[in-house]
């Protein structure tokens, strides 16, 4: 059969997390993690960072201690946060309230592992109450289990979370050892089993597949949404072995043409600032892939005046790049010159330790695509380069010349880890998920086999129209003649399959 292949390392799934990662997280320079999955600020100094949440004893307001968390008890400021983030979110708050009655989700066991900030916490509330129906974990009020790893935590979001219900394991600055622990803590509850999964990036799918195979025969269907998640689902597809019907939400319209364009155009810029203070106006810089994401930050870098340099593995996407008036090149070609070097491609090892030798005193480093596989920052740990800390974030990485390099959140979602993402986008993401979370639970026997599908376009445009509202925009309909002309139903669908 086969060969299934995983992350860098295989360890990840036969290695059980130890003691020795339980360390403290106010690192040295010198110290700094080699495979960190905290997208996160990990350079705090406040004493909390003394004792891993792993060793801590806390209680919620409402008695529970099934969660874990850094500081409980900066969740009332998260729970303000996410109201502020609802008043950007009235779509998914509509389906919240549509929802109420039907309860579609009745007798669902969602586990999920996705970035934890206030706008996903949103949604993780929408689960996180009884409205949908859904069963609960025994003794708790919630069936979600949120952790974060090779994503950003937003920790009073997060701890907002808990007091809503929501089992939340995650904190800022995890560890690789504490990343598996929090999955594993999740997955493995006495009493209660998941039957739906809800993923980004696709390693709480394969840790349930690698180490509880016989719960992954019960899951009734995984939403995950994105590119690399994706990527593993289709190879188990291809291998046989995805037992499971799993829901494609990366390729749906409304993931890929808000989430992944205008939510990167606008956050691109926003990490670069808060981290660098750099002015673009002039700068050469190269962004590696030009997909959805890679054409939102060179759209918003061109419009600041950047000189904008993009590779591409796809002829398809080369050829929109150099219509939309960028150069296309091989990384190698202007290695040396450019000034900033933004990763977007959902591959591993894009910036290669060569690459890296290679770039002038000062250049910025970024990855604004998959986890912290793009850029080789493992690397980087050798005896002969020095890191050191420049604010939280920011490392210069010292070569023996003199010639320094700027690292951007060691090689993690530079939107996620430096910065915000704009409320609005993830509404639309996040309703997705949820529909394509109720599709797959409620469907009939035999609609959705053991494959991967793209969510239906029907509630595709069904997102998008839940969103319109908010512009007050004012859909045209067509008549009856009209759509007999061209052959669709007056109420949609009105993009066929493969678009």
């Amino acid at each position: 059969s086969q060969q299934i292949q995983f992350a860098d390392d295989m360890q990840e799934f036969t290695k059980f997390p130890t003691k020795t990662g339980r360390r403290s997280l106010s690192r040295s320079i010198s110290q700094s993690s080699t495979d960190s999955y905290s997208s996160a600020a990990s350079y705090t100094d406040s004493s909390d960072d003394e004792v891993s949440p792993r060793e801590k004893q806390q209680t919620n307001s409402k008695g529970s201690s099934n969660f874990c968390v850094k500081n409980i008890k900066q969740a009332e400021f998260g729970r303000r946060e996410i109201e502020i983030a609802e008043q950007d979110m009235s779509a998914l708050i509509s389906l919240r309230k549509r929802a109420q009655g039907e309860k579609p989700l009745a007798g669902a066991k969602i586990v999920g592992c996705t970035h934890i900030t206030a706008q996903t916490a949103v949604s993780g509330c929408l689960f996180g109450g009884p409205g949908l129906g859904h069963q609960l974990f025994p003794g708790e009020e919630s069936p979600l289990s949120l952790w974060s790893g090779s994503r950003s935590v937003q920790q009073n979001s997060r701890d907002a979370l808990v007091l809503s219900g929501v089992a939340v394991f995650a904190w800022k600055g995890e560890s690789e050892d504490d990343f598996w622990w929090c999955i594993d803590r999740c997955v493995n509850v006495d009493g209660w089993q998941a039957n739906m999964i809800l993923d980004d990036g696709g390693d709480l799918t394969h840790w349930v597949y690698k180490k509880y195979p016989s719960v992954f025969k019960k899951i009734r269907g995984i939403v995950e949404e994105s590119v690399t998640g994706v990527h593993r689902l289709y190879q188990l597809s291809k291998a046989g072995k995805l037992c499971v019907p799993a829901m494609n939400v990366n390729d749906s319209v409304t993931k890929q043409k808000f989430d992944n364009l205008y939510c990167c155009r606008e956050s691109i810029l926003d990490g670069l600032k808060r981290t660098t203070d750099v002015m673009f106006g002039g700068k050469q810089v190269v962004v590696c892939g030009y997909g959805e994401v890679g054409k939102g930050c060179c759209a918003a870098l061109k419009a600041l005046g950047a000189i904008v340099y993009v590779t591409e593995i796809d002829p398809i996407c080369a050829l929109q790049a150099c219509m939309d008036g960028f150069r296309v090149v091989k990384l190698s070609e202007v290695i040396r010159q450019v000034d900033v070097v933004i990763t977007c491609t959902g591959n591993k090892n894009v910036v290669t330790r060569e690459h890296l030798d290679r770039m002038k005193n000062s250049c910025i480093v970024c990855n604004m695509g998959h986890s912290n596989t793009e850029i080789d920052v493992t690397s980087l740990r050798t005896p002969e380069l020095t890191w050191e800390r420049v604010r939280s974030q920011v490392d210069h990485v010292i070569w023996p010349d003199g010639k320094r390099v700027v690292l951007l959140a060691e090689g993690r979602l530079l939107n996620l880890s430096c910065s915000t993402v704009p409320t609005f986008v993830l509404s639309i993401t996040a309703t997705t998920q949820a529909l394509a979370l109720i599709e797959l639970y409620n469907a009939p026997e035999g609609r959705y086999k053991q494959d991967v599908y793209l969510l239906p376009k029907k509630m595709d445009e069904y997102v998008a129209s839940l969103h319109l509202p908010s512009f007050d925009a004012h859909l045209t309909e067509l008549t009856d003649d009209q759509a007999k002309y061209l052959g669709l139903n007056k109420n949609g669908p009105f993009k066929p399959n493969y678009y």
